[in-house]
């Protein structure tokens, strides 16, 4: 259980039975009666946010929630499934469970997935994984007018920017956060 005075920056909270993240907080003093604490929450299910303010007198509940290393599997008709190592149960997440880091599934890649009361919300990559470079245009000499990258395909279909040397069969070590060519991985 926490208290209004408990709250913070990112905190995660039960409300209305649905699991929350405060994205904004601010504490407010006015001049006479109760502090107030106004938060921007957003909903971990559905993405939806909002404002509101709470009183000092007020209660929460601590979401329940867990993350779970899981392999990833395959994906099928929008759907992406993934596997416990320990229990060899599978769970399977929508495309927008799923969001951005469908660009940097690999077979077998381990990911943390959070689950709210068994129900999965969405999942964490590794930081950085290598990947194999499977399209890259050749770089013309003094081709000033490109810069000083040019564009290449990965072996998730992601497109990304990399310096000219770079080339088809080449692997790369890729942050899985900002998508962007980190460096060049030997073997």
């Amino acid at each position: 259980m926490y208290a209004a005075s408990d709250l913070r920056k990112g905190l995660r909270i039960k409300l209305e039975n649905d699991p929350y993240i405060i994205t904004e907080f601010n504490f407010v003093k006015p001049g006479k009666g109760q502090a107030l604490y106004r938060c921007k929450l957003k909903n971990m299910i559905n993405g939806n946010q909002f404002e509101r303010t709470f009183r000092s007198v007020d209660n929460f509940e601590s979401a329940d929630l867990q993350e779970k290393k899981m392999q990833y599997l395959y994906q099928e008709e929008g759907k992406y499934c993934f596997m416990d190592n320990t229990s060899y149960e599978q769970v399977f997440l929508s495309d927008d469970q799923v969001g951005d880091a469908k660009n940097f599934l690999l077979d077998n890649i381990e990911v943390e997935i959070l689950f709210f009361e068994d129900r999965p919300l969405g999942i964490s990559l590794p930081n950085f994984i290598d990947v194999t470079v499977i399209k890259a245009d050749p770089w013309a000499k003094g081709d000033s007018v490109s810069g000083n990258t040019k564009p290449v395909t990965i072996q998730t279909g992601y497109q990304l920017q990399v310096p000219p040397f770079i080339e088809e069969g080449e692997k790369i070590r890729v942050d899985t956060r900002s998508g962007e060519y980190l460096t060049r991985v030997k073997g």
